[in-house]
Order: structure tokens, then C-alpha cells, then sequence
């Protein structure tokens, strides 16, 4: 059997055959292959997404999951997207010249978290789309035109409003029942201030507490205005520009971003992580994917979270309420 199979191999007409076969085999693998290289690394720009922010990424947990939150939409940092990260390390000055580093790095999306991120990103661009991470009230801050048609090139979340904002009131006062005078610390160009300010008199008006609002003027300023703050003795700051700085004036602090809780803050009231994250790139994927950011809603968080920190309020000499312990998200120990 063997050698009739040879000499046919030989006539050249079978062997011609299978060389034929061969190559067809070959050509239809590579056509299977051909998509799947192409949806590894698609062919064209990689896209470039800018993340701008206040906060130092060191101590940043959205530069640690806002990838992760990208990559479950098939996006691989690297591979298939570039982010460039630009933070002001807590000085509100380095922002407009780090906006400008993502305009001239040509990213097609910037990313800013805060109203003052986002202003300044507005500033550098009106052309590039701008997702807010967790801007506050961004109608009255002149951000965006409305919440369900912002227009131009800026959409995102919007996490604050007088509600919320009297909410965290509220939780400062049932961590530290003895507080009745609240001072509110705010940068001296916070956009949308004045929406915080209105949630923060009504609520301190409900719960009979006095407030007081000093404004800081620049990053250096910040211990002087603790030092003044004193003075007047408040029982409780609001909104901390430095954290360590209120520990060490025996201040309780209230804040909202969860990173400034971790840094010694005694609590926050922020939406939840996860969610903020995973609604972030979303909006990142659907402008990458032609929708213009005007057309797109601006969202309100649904979910918010409670973090305490107990090594602060042992610092302070506090004891937090069982029933307190019993609606907190998290416990930094």
C-alpha cells in the first residue's frame, strides 16, 4: 500500500493536490486570524484620554481603578488606549498650566474631577471632550447650559447639591453630637460654592448649628486660616483643603472626597467608588465612539458611601456613636 501511495506522490498530480489543500488550509487560518488582531490592536490612532486633577495620585484611589473600569470595556492602557495623567498635587495654581499639557499632548477626552479640574480644562479647550468625574452643581457653577442638554463640549456626573450637602452636615453632627459652631473652609475661586454654602445654612439652620465661611487663598495660606479659624473655636470644619492640619488643631473634619478620609479627615459622604468609576469610562467610551459630550445627560450618583476614620477620632479623643457604626460604608482603622 505504501508504495502505490509513493508513486502516486511522485506522478505529481496528488501531490499537487495536496500542496493545494495545504495553501487553502493556510489562507482560511489567517482569515480567522485577521479580526481577532485587529480588535487586539486596532489599526488607526490609539486614543489619548487626559485625567486632570487636584489630588495627588499617590493617595488617588481613582488612579488605581479607573483603569480597571476602562478595561472591562475592552480598553487596555498601553495596548489599545494611552492615559495620561497630569495631578496639581493639592495646588489649585498648577491647573490651568497642566490643562495646557493635555491640550498640546492632543488628548481626545480630558477627564476632571472637580469644578475646579473641570473649569480649567474648559479654560485650555472648548473643542476637547470634557467628562466631569464629580462635578458640583455645574448649572449654577455656568459649566453647562442644563443637566439633560449640557452642549458644548463638557459632560460627566454631578455628585453635590443642597441635599447632599446638608446630609453631610447631618453626619458631622451625629459623629460629634457636642458640635454648634461650623466653620466652611473654600477656595477662594471654587466654582458652585454657592450652592454648598446654600445646603450647608439650611442645614445648619435645621439642626441649630452656628456656620461660619473663611475663605483660603492659596495653598500656603492654609495654616494661617486654621490659625484664625481657632480663634473663632469652632467644634468642626467643613470641606478640608489639609487634613493633617485640622487633626492637629483637634478639629473634626468632614469631607466629602473619601481620599482626604484616608489622609485623616474624621468622615465622608461620597458616591460610591465603583459606580463613579464604571459611569467615568462609560462616558469615555461613548464619546470615543463618535456621541458628541453635549448630547450626552449629565447623571447623579445613586449609591453614596459613609467612611469613618477611627485612628482620627481617637486622635481627637472621640468615641463615635454605635448606632453611627452601624450606617458606615467603611472604617479606616
Amino acid at each position: 500500500m505504501w508504495q502505490a501511495i509513493y508513486r502516486r506522490w511522485h506522478s505529481g498530480i496528488e501531490r499537487r493536490l495536496i500542496w493545494a489543500y495545504l495553501i487553502a488550509a493556510a489562507l482560511t487560518l489567517v482569515s480567522f486570524a485577521a479580526p481577532l488582531a485587529v480588535e487586539a490592536q486596532p489599526a488607526g490612532k490609539v486614543p489619548r484620554v487626559g485625567v486632570l486633577t487636584t489630588l495627588p495620585l499617590s493617595s488617588w484611589i481613582f488612579a488605581r481603578q479607573f483603569p480597571e473600569a476602562l478595561r472591562d470595556l475592552g480598553y487596555v492602557e498601553k495596548q489599545n488606549i494611552i492615559l495620561e495623567w497630569r495631578s496639581a498635587d493639592g495646588r489649585l495654581d498648577r491647573l490651568a498650566d497642566l490643562a495646557a499639557e493635555l491640550v498640546r499632548a492632543k488628548a481626545d477626552v480630558i477627564v476632571a474631577m472637580t469644578n475646579a479640574d473641570v473649569v480649567a480644562a474648559k479654560r485650555a479647550t472648548t473643542t476637547i471632550p470634557i467628562v466631569m468625574g464629580a462635578a458640583q452643581d455645574p448649572v449654577a457653577a455656568g459649566l453647562v447650559a442644563s443637566l439633560a442638554r449640557p452642549g458644548g463640549n463638557i459632560t460627566g456626573r454631578t455628585y453635590l447639591n443642597p441635599e447632599t450637602v446638608g446630609k453631610q452636615l447631618e453626619l458631622l453632627k451625629e459623629t460629634v453630637p457636642t458640635i454648634t459652631r461650623v466653620v466652611y473652609l473654600r477656595g477662594v475661586d471654587a466654582p458652585g460654592y454657592a450652592t454648598t454654602y446654600q445646603g450647608l445654612r439650611a442645614g445648619a439652620q435645621t439642626l441649630g448649628l452656628t456656620l461660619r465661611e473663611v475663605e483660603v487663598r492659596k495653598t500656603d495660606d492654609v495654616a494661617r486660616v486654621l490659625e484664625e479659624v481657632r480663634r473663632w473655636q469652632p467644634d468642626a470644619l467643613y470641606v478640608g483643603v489639609v487634613a493633617d492640619l485640622a487633626v492637629k488643631h483637634r478639629l473634626p473634619l468632614m469631607y466629602g472626597v473619601i481620599e482626604y478620609t484616608e489622609a485623616g479627615a474624621l468622615a465622608s459622604y461620597w458616591p460610591n467608588s465603583a459606580e463613579m468609576f464604571r459611569r467615568a469610562a462609560s462616558y469615555v467610551h461613548r464619546i470615543l465612539t463618535g456621541i458628541r459630550p453635549g448630547d450626552l445627560p449629565i447623571e447623579q450618583p445613586l449609591k453614596f458611601e459613609l467612611v469613618v476614620n477611627l485612628r482620627t477620632a481617637k486622635a481627637l479623643g472621640l468615641t463615635i456613636p454605635p448606632w453611627l457604626l452601624l450606617r458606615v460604608n467603611r472604617l479606616i482603622e
